[in-house]
Order: structure tokens, then C-alpha cells, then sequence
């Protein structure tokens, strides 16, 4: 651990004295954080040119650190991309999915039967390999019956949900979400746990962050690795602010919620310096899918120059803010062109604690340490699933979608609108459109906005098309795809009595069990 000081401080509300370590920035079992924000956009942040100033922690984290503006989740929804953070996996080849439909979004609502696949190894079970001691905060959102919830899956802790903090609801047709404090049910949102509709004040990104400091604490006093999962959920619709923050952004509701998370990022870094343990903590930063823009605009963020968002597989859906800070490790002040996705955080995270990935499936994150510590880029292609289908695929610059769509025109007649005052004729269209035959070609470099396809009589289209294909074709040479996962739903598996609800007294009466194929009309 090297040399060891004492040293007192008061955080919050505690007052605590600890040893602080300062080791060596190579040490082998680095500390890791994964700071995963909900709906929150590429376009969201300062240092991406958000003019209303409401991340300077943020901004700091990337002047500290290193901004990638070229980073991807795996699935334009929820639920898919925190099962592909977790697995390293694409959500086609680890179940979360659904084959109801073609090229449907599937989650993980409370009345989904599935969850996470047992045949799957989630990134905390390696980690135990190296004793990590892991803790989950926020949503889990990979399933909420009990044997799909997080301490079934590898983490040691968790305080949080396992759905969206949707509701309230009565309780008699609907129950409203449970929160956990480990396997135990302590309460329910809008109950226990309030979320002011009219006024949308809560404490709870504050509880979140009291939880992810007081895990960092008792770690460091423990001399343990430690991954801390902080997945908070207040920009995700309805968006939530507790009092200090309500009414201060230029945006609303959305930008007090925003305003809050970057606070809470500040004083979770600020905690790792004054701990002493910043120099041996790999902190990343992103969101899990693009802004909802279908919320706004007074529930939603934005995706900057790039189309679209939320639930689709335009740049907006997938594109995300992301940020790596190491002291001593991540050089500061650097701009990193890798093209990443969150199923990197998988393998990079594997490495840093000087494991391997396993060899017996296919792995889709890649290593990220050359790109992190010596801003060395490696070329990889990127893949846009929408559910069973693959939408789209980018390989250096160029971006061709083989099939297109927004949302059905029934679902946008009722006001659902994916890409609001940004129709592409052609593109966003409302009809599956496929064009496998002749893809839509972008250059995301001269057009991010992907309003521009590139001319199919010229000799960039001709020259880009024989590239991609050779890669869509090795694609769907080594693909299986797993199981899926999200097919049921059944009205009985709600969370009517989780796990704790005796002691509570908060058991509520099933209705009887009458499965059915979810229905997922995106």
C-alpha cells in the first residue's frame, strides 16, 4: 500500500478520521467507479458546448481528464445497455431483447417475467477474483424478481430500485416501485421515498450520493479494491431535484436535476482526493442512452448536433457524453477520438484489475487502456441493434443504416415524437424502411447530423459499401444470439411483495398469474 498518514475531515455530515493510502499509480487492483446517468444526452454537458453552465464539475472531470466524444451505448434503451455494460455484451447475444416484433426496444417494466440471463457472467463476479467489493447504487433495471436482483448477480451491496421510479400508483392495479437496502425491501417510491409530483422534489440523488460516499469510506478504511456501480436515475422522465437545486438551471426541472448530478460527481471525486485514493481510482462517466427527447422539453436534455434520440438508432439514441479521470494514469486535458462503447467498460475495467475477459463466449468490448493512458486509437466498428434487428453499423467515419425508422405513425399520432423538429425525409421515417440492398450512407465527420446521405452513384458510397460490408458480413458470421429474455409479461410477477415487505407490512395481494407477449410498440 506504500506509505500510510492519518488524516481527519468533515464531508457532509460526517466526521470521521482514516488512514489514506497513497499508492502507486500501477498498483494491480485499482478502485473503479461507473458513474451511469439515465436519458441524460451527449449535448447535456458544458464541455460539449451546453450553454446553460450547469456541469462545471463535469467540465472540471474533462479538464482533469480525458473527454471521448465518440462514445456509444449498445441499445437506445434502458434496460439492453446496462445488461451490455454488465456483460461486455451485445444485448442481441446476452437475451436482452425481444423477438415479439421486429426491431422493437424491450425493458424491463415490473410486469416482465425475464431478466438477466443465468448463462451470463457480470462484470462484480470476475472482479471477486481479485477481491473487489462491489455496491450498486440507483436503478438495476436487469430484472426485479428476486432471483434476477443484483446480489444474485455478484455485487455485494446495492441501495436502490430495480425499475424506473414511474407513479405513483394505488397500489391496487399497479404497486408502486420497492427500494432496497441489500436484499431487503425498505420502502417504495412515493411512499417512503417521495417524488413530489406537482413540484418534482426528492432527496433522493442526494441519498444516492450519501450511499456511494459512505461505500468509498468504509473501502478505503478496509484497505479493499472496490467497484463502485452509481447508476442514478433523476434525469430520467419524471425528473427529479431535491429543494437546493429546484428552480436554479436556465432549463427547468431537467436542468436542476442536471445541476444536481454534476454536484454530486464533484463531491465524489473531490472525496477520492481528500481520501488520498484518487491516484489509484479509474472514474467513468456516461448516461445509457441518448436524451428522451420524446419528454420534452420540459422532461428532457439534449443530444446536441446528432438526430434523433432516445429509443433510436440515430446518434442521438446511441451517442453519449463520456468522460475518464485517473490522476497520474489519464493524461489531463485530453480529447481522445476512440470510438468506444459502454461494452468496453466490461473488458476495460477486467484489465485494469489484471483479469481476462472469459474465453468461452463472445466478448464486445474492447480494452480501452491504449486509447486511455497513451490516447493510441484502435479501430473497431460499431453496431446499432434496435431489439432483434441491426439497424445500422459505423466503421471509421461512415455510419450505413440498413434498416430506418423513428416510431410507427400510430404511436407519433398520439404525440410520441422520437426526433422532435428534426424530420429527414427518407430517414426518420415512420414504416420500417430496409435497405439492405442499398444502405443510407453518412459521414458523420461532415454530416453528425446524418441529414446528408452520401450519393450511391459516387465512388466514396462505392468505395465505404465494400468496406461495411466486409464487416456487417464477419459480424453475422460469429453471431448467436442468446435466448430472449424479454418476450412475457404477467401482471402477478409485479412488485407486490418483495423481499422485506413482512417487516414493513408493505406485502401486497397478487392478482392471478395470466401471462402474455409483451407488447412493445417501439
Amino acid at each position: 500500500m506504500g506509505v500510510q498518514r492519518i488524516t481527519c475531515v468533515s464531508v457532509l455530515l460526517w466526521a470521521v478520521c482514516f488512514p489514506t493510502a497513497t499508492s502507486s499509480p500501477g498498483g494491480s487492483t485499482p478502485n473503479i467507479i461507473i458513474m451511469l446517468m439515465d436519458d441524460m444526452g451527449w449535448g447535456d454537458l458544458g464541455v460539449f458546448g451546453q450553454p446553460a453552465m450547469e456541469t462545471p464539475n463535469l467540465d472540471l472531470m474533462a479538464s482533469q481528464g480525458m473527454l471521448l466524444p465518440n462514445f456509444y451505448t449498445a441499445n437506445p434503451l434502458c434496460s439492453p445497455s446496462r445488461a451490455a455494460l454488465l456483460t461486455g455484451r451485445l444485448p442481441i447475444r446476452n437475451g436482452f431483447y425481444t423477438t415479439n416484433a421486429h426491431a422493437r426496444n424491450a425493458y424491463t417494466p415490473q410486469e416482465i417475467v425475464g431478466g438477466i440471463s443465468k448463462d451470463e457472467i457480470l462484470l462484480p463476479q470476475i472482479l471477486k477474483k481479485k477481491g473487489y467489493v462491489s455496491k450498486i447504487v440507483g436503478k438495476w433495471h436487469l430484472g426485479h424478481r428476486e432471483q434476477f436482483l443484483p446480489l444474485k448477480q455478484g455485487f455485494d451491496q446495492w441501495f436502490g430500485a430495480p425499475n424506473c421510479h414511474f407513479g405513483p400508483y394505488n397500489n391496487t392495479y399497479r404497486p408502486n416501485i420497492p427500494l432496497y437496502n441489500n436484499s431487503q425491501m425498505i420502502g417504495r417510491y412515493y411512499e417512503e421515498f417521495e417524488i413530489n409530483e406537482k413540484t418534482g422534489e426528492s432527496n433522493l440523488t442526494q441519498i444516492y450520493l450519501e450511499e456511494g460516499l459512505n461505500f468509498i469510506r468504509h473501502q478505503t478504511m478496509a484497505r479493499q479494491p472496490f467497484f463502485l456501480y452509481w447508476a442514478v436515475d433523476a434525469t430520467h422522465a419524471p425528473v427529479y431535484a431535491s429543494r437546493r437545486f429546484l428552480g436554479k438551471s436556465q432549463r427547468g426541472r431537467y436542468g436542476d436535476a442536471v445541476m444536481e448530478l454534476d454536484y454530486s460527481v464533484g463531491q465524489i471525486l473531490s472525496w477520492l482526493v481528500t481520501l488520498g485514493i484518487d491516484k489509484n481510482t479509474f472514474v467513468f462517466f456516461t448516461s445509457d442512452n441518448g436524451a428522451a427527447l420524446t419528454s420534452g422539453p420540459h422532461q428532457s436534455g439534449s443530444n446536441g448536433p446528432f438526430l434523433c434520440g432516445k429509443e433510436t438508432t440515430f446518434e442521438g439514441g446511441m451517442r453519449e457524453p463520456a468522460i475518464a479521470w485517473w490522476p497520474g494514469r489519464i493524461p489531463a486535458g485530453t480529447v481522445s477520438s476512440q470510438v468506444g462503447t459502454v461494452m468496453d467498460l466490461f473488458t476495460t475495467s477486467l484489465a485494469l484489475a489484471g483479469l481476462i475477459a472469459p474465453d468461452d463466449r463472445v466478448i464486445d468490448g474492447l480494452d480501452l487502456r491504449p486509447a486511455l493512458f497513451n490516447n493510441t486509437l484502435t479501430d473497431r466498428p460499431v453496431f446499432y441493434y434496435r431489439g432483434n434487428q441491426m439497424m445500422a453499423v459505423r466503421v471509421g467515419l461512415y455510419k450505413a443504416h440498413y434498416w430506418t425508422w423513428s416510431n410507427s405513425w400510430e404511436e407519433f399520432k398520439k404525440g410520441i415524437n422520437f426526433c422532435p423538429g428534426q424530420e429527414v425525409a427518407g430517414v426518420t421515417t415512420h414504416t420500417q424502411q430496409e435497405h439492405t440492398m442499398q444502405p443510407l450512407i453518412f459521414h458523420l465527420g461532415r454530416d453528425p447530423g446524418e441529414k446528408y446521405p452520401i450519393s450511391v452513384l459516387s465512388e466514396e458510397y462505392q468505395a465505404v459499401l465494400r468496406r461495411v460490408t466486409s464487416v456487417v458480413e464477419q459480424h453475422q458470421k460469429t453471431l448467436i444470439p442468446g435466448q430472449p429474455q424479454l418476450n412475457m409479461c404477467d401482471l402477478a410477477v409485479m412488485n407486490w411483495s418483495p423481499p422485506g415487505c413482512e417487516r414493513l407490512g408493505k406485502c401486497l395481494k397478487p392478482p392471478p398469474s395470466q401471462p402474455w407477449k409483451c407488447d412493445w410498440p417501439h
